[in-house]
């Protein structure tokens, strides 16, 4: 009952002051086993949402810390609680008293996951790692630059083989994580004597180039008719084969035209592949 009270009693953290919200979570007390196993029974088959509250509550100390973590990073500390306590409350919903670990085991990892990608989204105007490998190496490859500097080649390797990554994903992350974002159209204050140059000077957009559209049209008029001439040296089947099988917006099966021409697929896998071949003959000596 005490603990309830006290739970209520602080239900409305502190908000504008990260000292303290920090020193307003940490005065929270923690949940034995025993309490937390029970309020995790009773959010899991009653669905009781004061439960699910009580339980993260007791955790929010937990995610500041995690935090804290993150300071490298220059994004503020107050958003990466707040993305850390969208983690935590995941963890909650998803937590099974009965597999036997406490809360906090669980639920470090939904807590960092939202976090990196807060830190992913935000760190940088370009997101700078999209695939697997990269991500792992963005959180890693940090850490060992403080204690390698820039890497030289027997560095790369080691990492990349510490991490289960290529090389060159480890040489292109360095590459992307000593860059830095360039304004692309500074403001009108900028000064005109820098030595940098921003992108829209230099970068063109040649989308309505009058010359680069004609090219563009006459380019795929010529291959249009290339392909009319190849297609005029087939018999009709061959003809109807390859219209079928490339040049439909929904592509015939082999075994589809097996049917219509009531011979078998293979035998239409041979006709396409020799009218191929003929097109190809075709086109070579006509534009020889």
């Amino acid at each position: 009952m005490v603990m309830t009270n006290a739970l209520e009693a602080r239900m409305h953290l502190p908000i504008g002051s990260l000292e303290a919200y920090r020193h307003a979570v940490e005065s929270i007390s923690m949940l034995s086993k025993d309490e937390e196993h029970e309020l995790a029974e009773r959010l899991r088959d009653d669905n009781d949402l004061d439960e699910a509250r009580r339980l993260v509550m007791s955790h929010l100390r937990f995610v500041a810390r995690i935090a804290r973590g993150y300071n490298g990073y220059g994004l503020a500390q107050a958003d990466l609680i707040q993305e850390g306590n969208i983690g935590l409350m995941k963890a909650v919903k998803r937590f099974d008293p009965d597999v036997g670990v406490r809360l906090v085991s669980f639920a470090v990892h939904w807590v960092r996951a939202e976090m990196h990608e807060f830190i992913l989204r935000n760190w940088r105007i370009v997101k700078v790692a999209t695939t697997k490998a990269q991500r792992k190496l963005f959180f890693n490859l940090r850490g060992a630059k403080k204690r390698l500097g820039w890497l030289n080649r027997e560095e790369v390797d080691a990492v990349a083989l510490d991490l289960g990554v290529t090389a060159a994903d480890v040489l292109e992350m360095e590459k992307r994580l000593n860059a830095r974002d360039a304004t692309f159209d500074p403001p009108g204050d900028h000064d005109d004597d820098s030595d940098r140059v921003a992108p829209a000077a230099y970068l063109p957009d040649n989308r309505f180039d009058p010359a680069l559209r004609t090219e563009a049209s006459q380019w795929e008029a010529y291959n249009a008719g290339r392909l009319r001439l190849g297609l005029d040296a087939l018999d009709e089947r061959s003809r109807d084969i390859i219209q079928s099988r490339w040049l439909e917006e929904k592509k015939a099966t082999l075994h589809t035209l097996a049917d219509k021409y009531g011979i078998s697929a293979e035998r239409i896998r041979q006709l396409e592949k020799n009218a191929l071949a003929k097109m190809q003959k075709s086109l070579g000596a006509t534009f020889a």
